[in-house]
């Protein structure tokens, strides 16, 4: 919004360090508390009037008692508060981030709450929200290689169009995730080695031992796998090592001993007709997999200690998601409770702030915090002062993409022109995106951290 020509009035996080970082960054604080700042029973105090509103909140779930009672019934989640600050101050354009599952079968209820709110307290908005990733946009448009799809919900201050929207609901959503940007295919166009720093030694991000093991055992797999499987590709399904002990010869191989004895036949077991359909599935597949290539697979399960404490649980499982990759070390990784998943190397999954980073495989390591703010859009002068990486990857991944934002804002303003050139003060926010470059990126490269920090 600053690149946009705006003047930030009020910023609030109320995570300590978050909140040095951005004042570090931009010069403005940032600590506080929304729900003492802005509340419809005590008054907003200590936030200023605005043009925009941006604000990203939790989605706790609000009342289904009886018939929807809009913003009252926001009492006592965060909404609540920033619908206090949009009805003391009305600005021109508000714009709302939260996860997909906003718009998941679990919280239908609570994102027609929202709606209706904003419909009450004046705003022309959509029915249908709009939803984006970063790797859908080019890199000259301001796009990164992350599949981290957003839900947005953009709002004009315009009395006069609620009604109708209420009759039609509202107008198309400012962007979606079927939005085409000339011949671009993230598939074919995106790799991740556009933002990745040429080394592998990065402090913090090496592998463990372990970790190692675990993937060279796994990348011995496909390569013994390959000619196995003649002109068939590799099994997309998931992998489960330990359904292969559900053979009743599994359990009577020694599998700590110095040479294996591989039998001369197994034994098809049968699958539990009790469990869900999709367990049934994959068991059936491994099934038939181990069946066919026992007297392959058993020596590499013995040669890399597969059952034995040097492979936990969770790490019995691939998920090969790579298509035709020729080794894992020319994947991205993640080691998950549902096993290790392979992928291409062309864009990553969104980063969330709570489990494992994704591992490069082209450099051996984790990928480090530098390299998750370029996949946020930020500049590599952004600055995390004086707090441990664990800090950076929270934020990074509880943040939200610059070149998402950038383009969804100038979409909805594209969108809702005339509403807005019937003002002055909204005809600027028009004149202002119109005259924007076409990447945030252009502005972020002469980015100087207000404070002076490494």
């Amino acid at each position: 919004m600053k690149a946009l020509g705006g003047e930030c009035v009020y910023a609030v996080e109320i995570d300590k360090q978050a909140a040095k970082v951005y004042e570090a960054n931009w010069g403005h604080p940032a600590l506080g508390d929304i729900t003492l700042d802005a509340d419809d029973d005590l008054g907003v105090m200590n936030v200023p009037p605005h043009d925009v509103l941006c604000a990203g909140f939790p989605c706790q779930p609000f009342s289904k008692s009886g018939a929807q009672r809009g913003m009252d019934e926001t009492r006592g989640t965060l909404f609540f508060n920033i619908a206090s600050i949009i009805k003391a101050h009305r600005p021109s354009v508000v714009m709302l981030e939260n996860v997909r599952n906003l718009i998941g079968p679990r919280h239908e209820h609570e994102y027609s709450v929202i709606i209706e709110t904003l419909r009450e307290l004046g705003y022309h908005v959509s029915d249908i929200p709009t939803v984006f990733s970063p790797h859908l946009l080019p890199p000259e448009l301001g796009g990164a290689p992350q599949v981290r799809e957003r839900v947005f919900i953009t709002a004009t201050y315009a009395p006069h169009e609620v009604r109708k929207d209420l009759e039609l609901g509202g107008p198309l959503p400012a962007a979606a995730m079927a939005d085409t940007f000339g011949d671009f295919d993230p598939k074919r166009d995106w790799h991740i080695e556009d933002l990745l720093d040429d080394t592998h030694n990065v402090p913090g991000c090496d592998l463990t031992e372990s970790e190692n093991h675990w993937i060279s055992a796994w990348d011995e797999f496909v390569q013994i796998m390959r000619p196995l499987m003649a002109d068939r590709p590799l099994p997309g399904f998931p992998i489960w090592a330990d359904a292969w002990m559900d053979f009743p010869e599994m359990p009577k191989i020694r599998w700590n001993a110095d040479r294996v004895t591989v039998p001369s036949k197994v034994t098809m077991p049968t699958v539990d007709l009790e469990l869900p359909a999709w367990k049934q599935s994959h068991l059936r597949k491994n099934y038939d997999l181990f069946a066919r290539h026992f007297e392959a697979i058993i020596p590499w399960a013995h040669q890399w200690k597969v059952y034995t404490d040097v492979f936990p649980a969770s790490r019995r499982k691939l998920e090969w998601q790579a298509q035709d990759a020729k080794s894992l070390w020319d994947t991205v990784m993640h080691l998950r409770p549902s096993g290790l998943r392979a992928k291409k190397p062309n864009y990553l999954p969104a980063l969330v702030a709570i489990t494992q980073t994704s591992i490069i495989g082209s450099r051996e390591r984790r990928i480090s915090p530098r390299e998750t703010a370029r996949l946020q859009g930020l500049p590599d002068s952004f600055v995390f002062p004086d707090q441990p990486d664990s800090a950076t990857y929270r934020q990074m991944g509880n943040g939200v993409n610059v070149g998402v934002v950038w383009h969804v804002f100038k979409a909805h303003v594209e969108r809702d022109r005339d509403i807005l050139t019937s003002g002055r003060k909204t005809d600027a926010i028009v004149q202002a995106v119109a005259s924007s470059p076409d990447t945030p990126s252009t502005v972020l490269s002469k980015h100087v951290p207000a404070l002076d920090t490494p």
